[in-house]
């Protein structure tokens, strides 16, 4: 048995023997990503929706700079936040840096362009006459807004997914806001970095599995999605 074989048998071993320590970076990973994500969608939705439906001066220029904050890269969003929370920062006294709140902030800055820009997309999809109509059959604007979600449901999916596999892959910022504290702030992304850096590449490779499964479930899941919304013969 050669040695990159005997790697992937140590890291399956590690991911089913239920192996502390492995899973209590798994679980700091889910629990920041998913606190991050939940945080950014009703302002970005909110947000995306307005670029979508509304007319006003600037428009143009706020679809463009969201555009654009989609291509900036993780580690720079980590530096901004690490300045603004370091003790000679404007909000050090908040004593955030290198905890889990941190890492929450971070990856909420990088999920919300792509939720902007991808529910943008989705909803410029849909036929404005389906607002008009829910609000001239008398339904309130919340109403209303449900029926336009409704009907962009599967590009509003892609962008939840899209926005959520790449924050809780994501490093540059996890590393920089959260410290890499083994037990309190070391995800999947960090922990990978550190163990390949030692050469320790059996829970690297285990923690890569998770991100890869990650991954497929993912996009299964929009695909069974976007097909139950397909009539067929």
């Amino acid at each position: 048995m050669d040695d990159s074989t005997s790697i992937m048998l140590d890291a399956i071993r590690l991911l089913l023997s239920g192996d502390a320590e492995l899973w209590a970076i798994i679980a700091v990973s889910f629990q920041v990503s998913s606190a991050a994500i939940l945080i950014s969608i009703p302002p970005a939705l909110a947000i995306a929706f307005i670029l979508a439906y509304a007319d006003f001066p600037g428009r143009r220029l706020l679809i463009s700079i969201f555009n654009t904050l989609l291509a900036v890269p993780a580690v720079v969003i980590g530096l901004t936040f690490y300045l603004l929370l370091s003790h000679q920062g404007p909000f050090g006294d908040w004593k955030l840096l290198f905890t889990q709140s941190a890492m929450v902030l971070g990856q909420a800055a990088l999920s919300f362009p792509i939720l902007v820009a991808m529910g943008h997309a989705a909803f410029q999809a849909i036929d404005k006459r389906a607002w008009e109509t829910a609000r001239t059959l008398g339904a309130s604007p919340t109403l209303a807004l449900y029926t336009v979600m409704r009907e962009a449901r599967f590009g509003l999916l892609a962008a939840l997914f899209a926005a959520y596999g790449r924050i809780i892959a994501e490093v540059g910022a996890s590393m920089m806001l959260g410290g890499n504290i083994l037990h309190y702030t070391r995800n999947i992304p960090t922990a990978i970095a550190l163990e390949t850096s030692k050469g320790e590449f059996s829970q690297g490779i285990a923690l890569g599995l998770v991100l890869i499964t990650l991954a497929f479930t993912l996009n299964t899941s929009l695909q069974y999605f976007q097909g139950k919304g397909h009539i067929t013969n």
